[in-house]
């Protein structure tokens, strides 16, 4: 073990927040052992801005709900662990564990039951990575190196502790923590994991919780780095061990999304993890409305069975809470009505609830080459930065070209070879009912015989030419409601 001094390598009291403080003195006051670990003390030597910090102590989860009380909760059967509320500021602290006295292990090696308490010295070797396995004391000002972490720090490897094979086995998930540390941190991954990291070893994964897989591609889709791990789920299996039918291979609008979304982390800007699901889904979802469109399904249903198809078939591998699968079946819903909206409800649609999101998704689609799309995201990026009265004119010019191309093209005229001449040379003007009674009372000329063609074979005697309007007498009609 090396007790390294924590000013050397640029950690300071100043750079923790009050939470982890307070966690670790009320444990230290209640006369146990108490440390910062984790990605915490990695990423301040690293020069990053850690999200969390993670404590660990000496004292069980049921001692440190004693020392909190109500602000503790303690969760996890697998492993047991002590949540303590600081504020708004949550603090996982768990205990140290020692190596398993009878091991609970499934019939692929991965462990079951995990609550064997220990000392620090055990505890160390029970982690995964040698860059996590740092304790910062911040009162005393020291760091506990147990397995020359330190070293890999500077020279940017990841290294797992122990044996990488069994390590895998004991938590396929540890895989899945492999490529992102590596895309986050910029991390070479050690020659002896690249050596177990197989096709079969990828299997594992399917003994995972599809809870759990969901909650470690959410921390895949928010760590900033999603360009850069997205490649690296590809090249070592992982991407089809993560989506069911998705094509493994990041296209264009998956590459734009995924950019989109790094930009946002690293401006400070939150982000749904469901709106990455949306886009990674959506070529899935095209396809499945097609088919029901094929069988003669009505295009919103055919949209919406879609929607539930091709989430119930990732739910396989990843189960997507209701909440997250709700938004993005609005999401895909979305896109049909940005495409062609009603020019009369184009103002509520820019107050919808999920426009944003729908709106977003619409133009990335168009800036990675969608051509379906008609170019309506840039409309509506346009729309959103008008005035009212500038928003009225685009909506009446929209409605104008929505006229123009909604509007059937003229029949061209039909060739026929034998040209058929019309009953009457002339069609008579339109009239008003009283000349129209007038004429009806007057005989019938003989001009009007002149004007029919003897080659279609009317003649005089025809009965449409010798046909009389029949004359009422009015004075017996009773106009009114009939008794």
């Amino acid at each position: 073990m090396h007790t390294l001094r924590a000013s050397k390598y640029g950690l300071s009291i100043k750079q923790l927040p009050p939470s982890i403080l307070e966690v670790i003195d009320a444990l230290t006051k209640a006369g146990y052992q108490a440390y910062i670990v984790g990605g915490g003390v990695r990423d301040l030597m690293l020069g990053l801005h850690p999200k969390d910090f993670d404590a660990v102590t000496n004292a069980t989860p049921a001692q440190v709900k004693e020392v909190f009380g109500r602000r503790c909760r303690i969760i996890g059967r697998r492993f047991e662990l002590a949540h303590v509320y600081v504020g708004r500021d949550l603090i996982e602290v768990a205990t140290f564990r020692a190596p398993p006295k009878k091991a609970v292990t499934s019939a692929l090696g991965m462990i079951l039951r995990d609550n064997n308490w220990g000392t620090i010295e055990q505890d160390f070797a029970r982690r995964d990575f040698s860059i996590n396995a740092m304790y910062y004391q911040p009162r005393q000002g020291v760091i506990l190196d147990f397995c020359n972490a330190i070293d890999d720090v500077k020279s940017k490897t990841l290294r797992l502790l122990g044996e990488p094979k069994l390590r895998f086995e004991e938590d396929p998930v540890r895989m899945l923590r492999t490529l992102r540390f590596a895309a986050k941190l910029n991390f070479s991954i050690a020659p002896e994991i690249l050596d177990v990291f197989t096709p079969e070893m990828t299997q594992l994964l399917r003994d995972i919780s599809p809870h759990r897989l969901y909650d470690e591609s959410q921390k895949l889709f928010t760590m900033g780095h999603l360009q850069r791990v997205l490649p690296l789920l590809i090249e070592f299996g992982l991407w089809k061990q993560l989506f069911a039918e998705v094509s493994p291979d990041v296209t264009a609008f998956v590459a734009l999304a995924a950019k989109n979304t790094d930009q946002r982390i690293q401006v400070g800007k939150t982000i749904n993890p469901a709106f990455f699901y949306a886009v990674l889904l959506w070529r899935n979802f095209q396809e499945r409305t097609e088919f029901y469109l094929a069988k003669g399904v009505v295009a919103a249903e055919a949209r919406a069975q879609a929607g539930l198809d091709v989430l119930k078939r990732q739910s396989t591998r990843t189960i997507i809470p209701r909440f997250a699968e709700t938004f993005i079946r609005e999401v895909w819903e979305m896109q049909t009505r940005l495409l062609s909206p009603k020019p009369q409800q184009i103002e509520s649609l820019a107050g919808h609830a999920r426009f944003r999101a729908g709106f977003d998704f619409l133009l990335l689609r168009e800036k990675s080459g969608d051509d379906t799309t008609q170019g309506m995201g840039q409309w509506w990026e346009a729309y959103q930065d008008m005035t009212i009265d500038q928003k009225e004119v685009a909506i009446s010019q929209y409605n104008r070209q929505r006229a123009k191309t909604r509007r059937k093209p003229r029949t061209e005229d039909v060739e026929v070879d034998t040209v058929i001449a019309p009953l009457v040379a002339e069609a008579a003007p339109t009239r008003s009912r009283r000349s129209r009674n007038k004429s009806a009372q007057a005989p019938v000329r003989s001009t009007a015989n002149t004007a029919v063609s003897n080659a279609d074979g009317v003649d005089a005697n025809h009965p449409i030419l010798k046909r009389k309007r029949v004359q009422r007498d009015l004075s017996q009609v009773i106009f009114g409601p009939t008794q």
